[in-house]
């Protein structure tokens, strides 16, 4: 497992360990000792997945104080554009965002600490996202930004949205209020 520092601080893209033989593939995406060596003290509870179609967009999701959460994010079928803002206030990325992709092809994960939001664009009909996180979900907690308010070109015209996104707050409205 190798951990490569990206443009937001905080967040590691992560080339996890992987052996093809004869009887297929392995992949280890989590190795306390290795998260510890960075200081990054992610206890996970709770693990789950996401199947989307091509051009579905999920995002940007967090969880607000006391029950934001670290991610751990890799897809094992598929392959997704991962995209991430900083939200945190005091952060020296405050504002910034960055996209890497995922793919069961590269094998990489990404961490992502508190305050961070995050959403992907499937590339590939039935993706599956695997997602562990730090803290279990609060319903009273849960929210987002609207995709298409952080700056970011998806390269996209008509994504597949839910409800539930296409409702999220801009990003300026949640600015005025933003408790990280």
């Amino acid at each position: 497992m190798t951990f490569i520092p990206t443009a937001l601080s905080g967040v590691y893209i992560i080339n996890n360990f992987n052996v093809v033989d004869e009887r297929g593939l392995f992949v280890k995406t989590f190795n306390k000792k290795n998260f510890e060596e960075l200081k990054l003290n992610i206890e996970i509870k709770e693990s789950y997945f996401s199947v989307s179609k091509k051009n579905v967009i999920r995002g940007m999701h967090f969880q607000l104080p006391p029950y934001d959460h670290e991610k751990l994010v890799f897809v094992p079928k598929g392959a997704i554009l991962d995209v991430l803002i900083d939200l945190r206030k005091n952060s020296t990325t405050f504002m910034q965002h960055m996209s890497i992709e995922l793919s069961e092809t590269n094998k990489r994960s990404i961490f992502i600490p508190k305050g961070v939001a995050h959403g992907f664009k499937s590339l590939i009909d039935n993706t599956i996202t695997y997602y562990n996180v730090s803290t279990e979900y609060n319903s009273s907690a849960d929210t987002g930004i609207h995709y298409n308010s952080i700056g970011f070109d998806w390269q996209i015209i008509n994504p597949i949205l839910s409800i539930r996104d296409k409702e999220f707050q801009y990003l300026d409205d949640f600015l005025n209020k933003n408790p990280f």
